[in-house]
């Protein structure tokens, strides 16, 4: 067992503040790893502040996780001391289910063990994330990171990243497509990179034109606003696939207009009720509404490796762990150019 500092909240309504814990022993299949950076996801805040009533406190949050390996198990042949990797949403699952042969962890039929907030298998208690100096993590669930990207930047990638990756790799985005990212965010900026680097023709949907001039920079062709009544006719029945990263429930009706027949929007943002949505919609043209949620392993590495060939990565404005709190109340108001990122020497360092 290892102490080490960390940053936890201890009630949905007390502020981040330094904690320590507790981390296991490295065992034979373990990978122990010093924590460089950790993104910082909305699911954080969310899980900080009990918005999904499944908090368990003290929660320490942080599933974007880059570091270097500190130590292996026996049985550890993939990895050594020194590498440059990840952990994202993921720590454990079952390896056993339909789900998990399938590499869909995420899906895991017995239930994935989350990177914090999930029961821990191993000490009991619950997990412990990324907002703290060290994790140990099981070799399966342990990522390599392409040493040419960014490291700071890759950090994201590990959620928001795999988050858009998973659907447009899923729905077979290809290059001619036209494919509409709704929401600029830190989920809607990656989604606007990944598909231009799959060679689609990529159409920001947004409500906001002064976002236009940022998604033409990310990679956006086009840039269509939402409200606009001619534009929306203009692009109807047109879009074969498209992503929507709205955050919080709003009406989908007029973006089904957008699609052609025999496609699909993807919800990947609203983890919550959505408005009424009119069945006309999509059966007049066989249209689908989906979800998709973070990926498995597997994809997930794939998604890095893709990275590493286009030299993909999150735009990010870096914090020290002191900061969280204000980074937190920022987010809150969409006030970050796309994703924030803890610096860890500054927790190390404290």
């Amino acid at each position: 067992m290892t102490q080490v500092k960390a940053y936890a909240a201890k009630s949905a309504e007390e502020d981040l503040k330094p904690f320590e814990l507790e981390r296991r022993g490295t065992k034979a299949d373990d990978v122990k790893i010093d924590i460089l950076y950790c993104g910082v996801c909305h699911s954080d805040l969310h899980q900080v502040k009990n918005d999904w009533k499944n908090s368990r406190y003290p929660v320490v949050p942080g599933h974007e996780i880059i570091g270097k390996v500190l130590e292996v198990g026996e049985n550890v042949k993939d990895f050594k001391e020194g590498d440059l990797v990840g952990v994202g949403c993921m720590v454990d699952s079952c390896q056993e289910c339909s789900a998990c042969k399938d590499d869909l962890e995420q899906f895991c039929e017995n239930g994935a063990t989350f990177t914090y907030n999930s029961p821990d298998p191993h000490l009991g208690g619950h997990t412990f994330g990324g907002y703290s100096e060290q994790v140990v993590v099981d070799k399966e669930f342990v990522l390599k990171v392409p040493e040419n990207i960014d490291s700071k930047g890759a950090a994201p990638l590990l959620c928001a990243g795999i988050t858009t990756y998973s659907p447009l790799k899923h729905w077979n985005v290809k290059k001619g497509d036209k494919v509409g990212v709704i929401g600029l965010g830190g989920l809607g900026h990656m989604g606007i990179k990944f598909a231009n680097a799959m060679g689609a023709h990529v159409v920001m949907i947004t409500t906001s034109p002064g976002k236009s001039e940022d998604a033409k920079k990310l990679g956006a062709d086009e840039v269509l606003i939402s409200k606009d009544e001619e534009q929306m006719d203009k692009h109807a029945g047109s879009f074969d696939f498209l992503l929507n990263t709205i955050p919080v429930g709003h009406d989908m009706n007029p973006y089904l207009g957008l699609l052609k027949r025999d496609s699909t929007m993807c919800l990947v943002g609203a983890i919550e009720p959505l408005d009424p949505m009119h069945g006309g919609g999509v059966i007049m043209g066989r249209k689908r509404v989906a979800g998709s949620l973070i990926g498995g392993i597997k994809e997930t590495q794939d998604m890095l490796d893709f990275c590493g060939e286009h030299n993909i990565v999150s735009d990010i404005e870096m914090i020290d762990m002191q900061n969280i709190n204000d980074a937190y109340k920022r987010m809150q108001k969409s006030d970050v150019k796309y994703r924030f990122v803890i610096d860890m020497k500054s927790l190390k360092n404290s």
